[in-house]
């Protein structure tokens, strides 16, 4: 079964890859696609494998990572031991430094929108699920909707087929409005069972 499952996703994965390099690029920013598709975790791997086997990975600053990971370390211990309602888990922290900021922000957002749920009464796990699942179904709608919009990007070869004109100086407005308008819907979710 475990085969079946590798095949299908060579199978899809394969055309997505190549239709997502086409329209936007992955990786590093070139001339033809200079705002290509970021891919940090990819990217951090790639170079501190080439800097092991190349010889060129910078000592130093893996000893100052290594530093502040124990600080951080060290100040979650002293915040768990003295019982803390906030703690400072080393991953999250980890991630929170190496994401681009275009990736932290909205996850800094979610765990606002997680704390305020939970503020409202909203600690069960079947109401944290539902906000789980919902931010899941976000993330996973917003992937698909950015491969669908690859394919007219592909077809016409015109990387601003989905701009705004200019003569509409609201868009700025419009995103703020439909961002704080998903906010709530989250919130709303995550407190649902509350309702019930």
């Amino acid at each position: 079964m475990q085969c079946v499952g590798v095949i299908s996703a060579v199978l899809v994965m394969a055309p997505i890859l190549n239709l997502l390099l086409e329209a936007y690029g992955i990786g590093v920013p070139t001339a033809d696609k200079p705002n290509s598709l970021l891919a940090p975790q990819a990217t951090l791997m790639a170079s501190v494998a080439q800097g092991v086997f190349k010889g060129g990975l910078p000592w130093g600053m893996v000893a100052i990572g290594a530093g502040i990971g124990i600080a951080i370390i060290i100040v979650d211990e002293v915040l768990k031991a003295r019982g803390a309602s906030v703690r400072a888990p080393v991953l999250a922290v980890a991630v929170g430094i190496y994401l681009p900021l275009e990736l932290a922000v909205p996850i800094f957002a979610g765990g606002l929108i997680a704390h305020a749920a939970g503020r409202a009464g909203s600690s069960d796990e079947l109401s944290l699920r539902h906000g789980m699942l919902f931010a899941a179904g976000l993330i996973t709608g917003e992937a698909l909707i950015g491969i669908l919009m690859a394919v007219p990007i592909v077809l016409t070869g015109n990387a601003d087929v989905f701009s705004v004109p200019e003569s509409i100086r609201q868009g700025g407005l419009v995103g703020l409005a439909v961002i704080a308008a998903v906010s709530f819907a989250l919130y709303r979710v995550a407190i649902s069972r509350l309702d019930d």
